[in-house]
């Protein structure tokens, strides 16, 4: 299932959690949180300080949420090097060969961004088995304004996060009009994270911009 050789480079391996089972507690509930408060930002400056190319967030993330049995697809852009000895070390995860056979996707933000059509969106049987993706933007502020709706907002909740496009929300949207079906989404950036699970609406402003600059 691994892309990858078997061989790691640990000569500059940076730490995991000093503390794996209170530190990462600590993580998921705050990760937890924000999962069943759509819009609500966790701050997760406690956690590790992950390699470069990887922010706290997402790789808070990565330690407390992906394991051995959690196979993982890796941006082409963080593979190879000091990010995925790191994941591959500390969460002991399989490199997912196609996107469809990942758990969860680790991703930059960028133009040639796999569709998310392309991961798991669950089916009938097993829609809890629909991939969580990862994403790392520059900034969850100062972007298009977005307003979110549905389980866990007891008001709309707005956010306006960089780096995604008015056509990958359009995606997102059409991935959610099927109950149940869909991918979830962890946006990161530094030590923050929204999630959006699958049960989200969104709607954005008439003017957003295509950049999502």
């Amino acid at each position: 299932m691994s892309t990858a050789s078997l061989t790691l480079d640990l000569s500059g391996l940076q730490p995991g959690f000093a503390d794996p089972t209170l530190e990462s507690q600590a993580a998921f509930r705050a990760i937890m949180n924000a999962t069943a408060r759509p819009g609500l930002i966790a701050d997760l400056s406690a956690a590790p300080t992950p390699p470069a190319g990887l922010c706290r967030a997402a790789g808070a993330a990565a330690l407390t949420l992906i394991d051995q049995d959690t196979p993982l697809w890796l941006d082409t852009g963080l593979r190879g090097g000091a990010v995925e000895s790191w994941l591959r070390f500390h969460c002991t995860c399989p490199l997912a060969a196609a996107h469809a056979q990942a758990a969860f996707a680790l991703l930059l933000a960028a133009p040639d961004m796999p569709p998310l059509a392309a991961f798991n969106q669950g089916d009938a049987r097993y829609p809890d088995q629909a991939a969580t993706v990862i994403i790392l933007l520059p900034a969850l502020h100062g972007g298009p304004q977005l307003e979110l709706r549905g389980p866990g907002i007891a008001d709309p909740a707005r956010i306006a996060p960089q780096g995604l496009t008015a056509a990958f929300w359009a995606e997102r949207a059409e991935l959610v009009a099927h109950f149940q079906f869909g991918i979830d989404l962890m946006l990161c950036a530094g030590d923050e994270l929204i999630a959006i699970p699958r049960t989200t609406r969104i709607t954005l402003p008439p003017t957003s911009s295509n950049t999502g600059a």
